[in-house]
């Protein structure tokens, strides 16, 4: 069986991953997005930026399994995904939920914490959008790697924001706990095989 080529996964990661922003565009179109759109539109781009997190997690597993190096000639593209879609999440909350209301942001801030466990999420994933290029890799040498290990306390901090939100329906926060959870200890494990 022949192998996808590579720029054909690629169109197709762009294609999967831009769905969720076609989707909110005619959604907005159609005004089907129910009586609050705001939180429709907020809620969704942060949706797809978990599932973005998920994938990109679960690329050095996939390698592992699979023993070809293919998953992570990928896992750059969906990381910036990821951090694209969670910056639309937090300048969706901050346009639509608080209309660019400074003071109401700082309170919101000051009074949910989830809300602050999100945008830690997005800080750690911030220098790694930036560092993503292979320029960068070069110049940082060993650190890259230490620095791009950020991305599992970003998972946690996303964990902490998904669960601080949940106030009787445990089902798709565990759904995610399972799924981040278990690639966390993937991760974790192989940390310490490789002692």
């Amino acid at each position: 069986m022949k192998k996808l080529p590579r720029a054909a996964i690629k169109s197709l990661i762009y294609v999967i991953a831009l769905l969720p922003l076609l989707q909110l565009v005619l959604g907005v179109r159609s005004d089907s997005l129910g009586p609050h759109p705001g939180e429709a539109i907020m809620e969704q781009l942060g949706l797809a930026a978990l599932w973005l997190l998920i994938a990109t997690l679960a690329c050095s597993p996939l390698r592992r399994l699979t023993g070809s190096a293919e998953p992570l000639r990928f896992r750059r593209l969906l990381g910036l995904f990821c951090f694209f879609y969670a910056c639309l999440h937090l300048l969706a909350f901050s346009i639509l939920i608080v209309g660019f209301d400074w003071q109401q942001l700082l309170q919101e801030f000051s009074e949910r914490g989830y809300i602050v466990a999100g945008l830690a999420a997005i800080l750690c994933m911030l220098p790694l959008a930036l560092t993503s290029t292979r320029g960068w890799q070069r110049r940082l040498g060993a650190r890259w790697k230490t620095l791009h290990q950020l991305v599992y306390l970003a998972a946690i901090f996303v964990l902490v924001h998904l669960w601080w939100q949940v106030r009787s329906d445990y089902g798709e926060a565990l759904l995610y706990t399972v799924l981040l959870g278990g690639l966390l200890l993937s991760r974790a494990a192989t940390r310490l095989i490789h002692r």
